[in-house]
């Protein structure tokens, strides 16, 4: 499969190598909200790379899908965990969580949530 790389200004803080990448097309505006229809969605493929390069931005190498179309300026970029490496909960006695806010207007954090069971005595 052929490589492309996607230029953003930012990406997710949780995007890691594994992580799938999909694409979003004819985007419309419902509710004030961008929307479209789950056939417009186009697996991209897996991330190779993720590199900050910046002031430019960030660059992502993806493995691209050769029967998906190559993204354009404007369409919407998504992507999910790898799910084989990403299935279990937190393991040990303890867990430590960071909660960053790197925009520069204020955002609240509506709720927190963690699964947790007891493992040993």
């Amino acid at each position: 499969m052929p490589y492309i790389v996607l230029n953003f200004d930012n990406v997710n803080n949780s995007l890691q190598v594994g992580d799938i990448v999909y694409c979003s097309t004819n985007m419309t505006n419902l509710g004030g909200f961008n929307s479209t229809q789950v056939s417009n969605t186009n697996l991209i493929g897996p991330v190779t790379s993720i590199v900050n390069n910046t002031p430019l931005g960030w660059d992502i190498t993806v493995n691209h899908n050769s029967l998906a179309p190559t993204p354009v300026p404007g369409e919407f970029i998504s992507f999910v965990k790898d799910k084989t490496a990403n299935t279990s909960s937190l393991v040990g006695y303890y867990a430590n969580a960071k909660f960053v806010n790197n925009s520069k207007t204020k955002a609240e954090l509506f709720s927190v949530g963690t699964e947790i069971s007891e493992s040993s005595k």
